[in-house]
């Protein structure tokens, strides 16, 4: 056994004698003719940068409502169908209405009788008054029979506002669209006993045009309403929508209205961008990234994210040094700008970055470099440079 111990020392020993003179060689061919490695590099570019602020957003409809009955009942009659188009005034429902035209009858039949017991009042008093002339009564005779008309129109007046309440529940058994639309699909069906105040017919609401609505933090805002008052102020701000499947939405919003108060639960103040919808593409409920388009830096130095390494929370780039040799060179960024950062201290524009071929790539090593271009590369400012159709829409006022 212990011979069979030396004999596996031996081996080992061998094999690691072995590998250290092989690295030795391999080491001395690195030193003379490494293969460089192949990688693609671009100029640094300096441009005037607009900043682009980017937010999640929802569509939301500028008016939606759920349309309830303002008297209970079945429904006799349904003039529309889920997600059609109404304009305002366009019947939707009628519920039944026998019982309202009833009342309607009996409140009438309540103010005939009022109005005639007061035409008899008003008879008596004027012939109480030409008596009263006459000392034929007395004071307190006429004075009772004045207070008796005076009961008398207070009566015809309570039962004459009867008679309207009668006749708007009886009007209110037709139900029409309150604005103009598009209707939701989960409307109630016909037979449907209905809860006045209670029961939602239908929902329908204004898709054009649209809101996307978001939210700033309390920084984001202060320096949004700063930014703004160079710009012409928020109204004048440039607002645009990449929506969910990353293609860009052609039409520019402006910012409409915003909240009063940050929200307490988050911190964040909730602001609305208004869109022109003239396809009706936008759908309440989608979600969307929001671009605010703000001041422009103007001479930015920038360089492609790609080309950027993080390391022990700094930054660094691999740039083509002289006689193409790799060089790494640490950076202060600034803001992201969609496929950039500017960069605020570290380079220049005679400088040269590796953007692709980084993974094996070391500082001096020897590099086989191929000049790219940023279309080349599909680099682009904006978030994303996708196209949303062919059709020619008419940007927002």
């Amino acid at each position: 056994m212990f011979e069979n111990r030396k004999g596996l020392g031996t081996f080992f020993a061998a094999i690691f004698v072995l590998g250290t003179l092989l690295s030795g060689c391999g080491g001395g061919q690195q030193g003379g003719g490494a293969r460089a490695t192949a990688v693609k590099a671009m100029n640094v570019l300096r441009q005037d940068t607009p900043l682009t602020h980017v937010y999640a957003g929802q569509i939301m409809g500028t008016d939606e409502v759920k349309i309830q009955s303002r008297v209970s009942g079945n429904i006799v009659e349904k003039y529309i169908v889920g997600g059609q188009s109404v304009t305002a005034g366009q019947p939707l429902y009628r519920i039944d209405s026998r019982q309202y035209e009833s009342a309607l009858l009996q409140a009438k039949a309540v103010l005939a009788q009022s109005e005639a017991t007061l035409n008899n009042a008003r008879m008596d008093l004027d012939r109480y008054q030409q008596l009263y002339a006459s000392a034929a009564v007395s004071e307190q005779t006429l004075s009772t029979q004045q207070a008796q008309v005076n009961a008398y129109e207070a009566a015809v007046a309570a039962n004459a506002a009867l008679v309207r309440q009668a006749q708007e529940n009886l009007d209110d058994t037709i139900i029409y669209a309150p604005m103009s639309g598009q209707l939701s699909v989960d409307d109630v069906a016909m037979g449907t006993f209905v809860s006045a105040g209670t029961t939602t017919l239908v929902s329908m609401g204004s898709s054009n045009p649209i809101f996307a609505q978001f939210s700033l933090s309390e920084n984001e805002y202060l320096n949004f309403v700063e930014q703004a008052a160079k710009t012409g102020g928020i109204g004048g701000v440039v607002v645009e929508l990449t929506l969910s499947n990353g293609s860009k939405y052609p039409i520019i919003g402006h910012i409409v209205t915003s909240d009063r108060a940050l929200a307490a639960q988050t911190g964040t103040l909730t602001v609305k961008a208004l869109f022109d919808n003239p396809d009706g593409l936008l759908l309440p409920g989608m979600f969307a990234r929001v671009s605010l388009i703000g001041d422009t830096i103007p001479n930015a130095v920038l360089v492609p994210e790609r080309a950027v390494q993080q390391l022990l929370g700094k930054s660094f780039v691999m740039l083509v040094g002289e006689d193409n040799k790799a060089a790494a060179r640490t950076i202060t960024l600034g803001e992201k700008i969609g496929s950039y950062y500017v960069v605020k201290d570290g380079l220049d524009t005679s400088d040269i970055v590796v953007v692709e071929g980084l993974t094996t790539l070391q500082e001096g090593g020897d590099l086989a470099v191929t000049m790219v271009t940023a279309n080349e590369m599909g680099f682009s400012l904006e978030g994303d440079s996708s196209m949303f159709n062919t059709r020619e829409l008419t940007p927002a006022q």
